[in-house]
């Protein structure tokens, strides 16, 4: 990308706030064509909102954009994509019991006969060196060729624009490695990227140019490749930054022992858990990688009590637990903060205080004599709110009225507040900014050096080589045999992720 190519889009003085919070405030960029534009920014900086006045699905208060020269107003994102502006969504939405072609259709105004079209995704994502086959039920498809579908509906409509938000969340690194090259022929060809990450490697090593907001207003501009990733995150939050400590002490006698763990997925789609066999001792923190859709859903469940086993499958302090549900093995010092943040970990239309007593009520003893203690409820939340910086207008705001990364903070900070034994947790930093995610890491550290045993179920490798000691992966639902972190490298811990480098299941301990 040269600065010689023409403005693409202009964002110029956007703002648009909503009741008790601004969230983009005289908002100014431009992309150009061809270019590769990150948009950076902390939870709550105003970039979701941002994308989606310029996707059609929020109208701006304030100011205007123009795209190639003329005025460009969507209404609704059927006008933006008629206008050549694509995005691809951090969530997929995806019918898993529809093949290929079928749901490209559905995500178009004006879809062809599926057989012309499925003759038009072969030919495209062969081109882009995505392949797909049409004929599949998305269902059966990995993460990542999941994604495929997506951007392959992006690019049958031959955008000027692609939208892409935490692209490669669910993807292994060799998956990365794959949509990068994508991305660059694309840039190549003219089509500009807007793309948001928070993840900076990514950023540096992709992006011609960044925007960085703070708190709904830009606060600066740069060429990523000429910052660390430390910089460009201290851009974001307007701090400096201090890595995640660890305290160097020896572990203690083991905490949470899984023994011969198989269990049927609740999801006709999922992946049934395979002979899984692990031991996690006071003091440890497990990782364990996965590509989206190999077990991980499932293992929590099944440590957490939703899906139950033989008794002696989950074991907490010698103790067999895994015939009880999850009050009970609560009770018993396990506490679990499942990946889906609203309507799992959080019900979306209940308040801060709620959502609270719903996983504190056992350990917390919200509940006495049949009746709920509100006054300790509200301290306990309101304790979470504090000591895990959640941005909230107050413990009575509703769950789903939080940004995704704030939501985050106030799930993992209401387990970790709980003072467990066994810490089960599934992509605790997906989705959060830098700040965030590293006192979401130190938070896990600290509880682990207080003598917890810790589990960290994540696709973001990063995170688990800086707090684990311990690495596996989850390939169709088996386990691998544990390895010491010290050492791993990040491509060999993503050949374990595709099934690679001896998938056997171990019973190793540590």
């Amino acid at each position: 990308m040269t600065g010689t190519q023409k403005v693409l889009l202009a964002v110029e003085g956007i703002t648009k706030a909503y009741p008790g919070v601004v969230a983009n405030s005289d908002v100014s960029f431009e992309i150009r064509e061809g270019e590769v534009h990150s948009l950076l920014g902390e939870n709550g900086a105003g970039k979701s909102t941002l994308v989606k006045m310029i996707y059609g699905l929020v109208k701006p208060d304030s100011g205007r954009m123009t795209l190639r020269g003329g005025a460009y107003e969507p209404r609704k994102p059927g006008e933006a994509r008629a206008s050549g502006v694509a995005m691809v969504f951090q969530h997929f939405s995806l019918f898993d019991a529809l093949n290929v072609a079928e749901n490209v259709a559905l995500g178009m105004e004006n879809p062809p006969r599926l057989a012309e079209l499925a003759s038009r995704i072969r030919q495209v994502s062969e081109e882009y060196g995505l392949p797909l086959d049409p004929s599949r039920l998305v269902g059966d498809l990995s993460a990542g060729e999941r994604q495929r579908v997506e951007i392959i509906r992006c690019l049958l409509q031959d955008p000027k624009l692609l939208i892409m938000d935490e692209p490669t969340s669910v993807l292994t690194p060799q998956e990365v490695d794959i949509l990068f090259k994508t991305l660059r022929q694309l840039s190549a060809e003219g089509t500009a990227i807007l793309y948001i990450s928070h993840k900076l490697e990514e950023i540096r090593a992709l992006c011609d140019s960044a925007t960085i907001l703070r708190r709904g207003k830009v606060v600066a501009s740069c060429n990523p490749r000429e910052k660390t990733a430390r910089e460009l995150a201290e851009l974001m939050v307007g701090e400096t930054l201090t890595p995640p400590a660890r305290t160097g002490k020896a572990p203690g006698p083991v905490a949470l022992d899984v023994t011969g763990l198989s269990v049927a997925s609740p999801n006709p789609f999922g992946t049934s858990l395979q002979n899984i066999h692990m031991t996690v001792q006071k003091g440890e923190i497990l990782g364990i990688a996965g590509v989206a859709g190999n077990g991980q859903d499932e293992l929590l469940l099944a440590l957490s009590g939703e899906i139950r086993t033989a008794a002696d499958a989950v074991k907490i302090d010698g103790r067999g637990v895994g015939d009880l549900g999850p009050n009970e093995r609560r009770r018993a010092g396990l506490v679990a903060a499942p990946e889906e943040r609203l309507g799992h970990a959080a019900a979306p239309d209940m308040s801060l205080t709620e959502n609270a007593l719903l996983s504190g009520a056992v350990r917390k003893e919200l509940v006495k004599g049949g009746m709920i203690d509100w006054p300790a409820t509200r301290t306990f939340a309101e304790g979470v709110v504090k000591d895990f910086d959640v941005r909230t207008p107050g413990i009575g705001t509703a769950a789903r009225a939080l940004s995704g990364g704030n939501l985050q903070k106030f799930v993992i900070g209401r387990e970790l507040s709980q003072e467990p034994s066994v810490i089960v947790v599934n992509q605790p930093t997906w989705g959060v900014d830098a700040a965030a995610a590293a006192s979401i890491r130190q938070a896990l550290i600290d509880r682990a050096a207080a003598g917890a045993a810790v589990v960290v179920i994540s696709q973001d490798l990063d995170e688990l080589l800086e707090i684990a000691d311990r690495f596996c992966a989850l390939n169709g639902g088996r386990l691998s045999a544990p390895r010491p972190v010290q050492g791993l490298t990040v491509d060999e811990i993503g050949l374990m992720m595709g099934g690679a480098h001896g998938m056997e299941v171990a019973h190793v301990h540590a």
